[in-house]
């Protein structure tokens, strides 16, 4: 290949990550949508302010921001050549959202155990297919983490690398946003 056709393919690459990226804002956004007009469909059982506690969604927010710094610091150390670094970066990224994870299925196994499970009014099913959606976006954010961290510990820095790894930390941000506004809407607003 010529440097002219690794440019296009590396630019189609760019251009279908976008397109991902803007279908997975039209799914967020259907999904907070569903969730606003159904957050008052209780069927007579508690709503937002009796089931959530801001302070434990504030600690999964806290979790998941702080993972978001972490990835702009691997990206600093993969474009300055500090393989250690990147690779300590990355794995404190990928241990913050396994945290926030963990304290997501958590909440998720509390609510379930307590009767306040996807079943038990349409509320909650908008809730946990907004969030839960979230969650399964982190799950493949931590693959995708892990096997970018592998390829650079197998292959050495390339731009490649560096290339796949800014489109990572794009979506690891775009996955911030999102729960900002999860935070905001299902939490913050819910319990207030």
């Amino acid at each position: 290949m010529n440097d002219g056709e690794i440019t296009q393919k590396r630019d189609r690459h760019q251009l279908g990550f976008w397109a991902y990226i803007m279908t997975d804002c039209m799914l967020f956004a259907s999904m907070f949508a569903t969730y606003m007009i159904l957050k008052n469909a209780t069927a007579g059982g508690p709503g937002a302010s009796q089931l959530f506690d801001l302070g434990y969604a504030l600690l999964l927010t806290i979790l998941l921001l702080t993972s978001s710094y972490t990835v702009g610091l691997a990206n600093l150390a993969l474009h300055n050549n500090r393989r250690k670094e990147f690779i300590g970066y990355v794995a404190a990224t990928i241990i913050l959202g396994v945290s926030f994870l963990v304290l997501e299925l958590r909440e998720f196994a509390v609510l379930i155990h307590e009767g306040h499970g996807p079943d038990a009014s349409a509320f909650l099913s908008a809730f946990f297919t907004l969030v839960g959606l979230h969650g399964a976006h982190i799950a493949v954010g931590l693959l995708w983490a892990i096997v970018l961290a592998w390829a650079l510990y197998r292959q050495g820095r390339h731009e490649d690398i560096k290339r796949k790894f800014g489109l990572f930390s794009t979506y690891w941000h775009f996955l911030d946003v999102v729960w900002i506004f999860i935070f905001t809407i299902v939490y913050a607003l819910g319990v207030a």
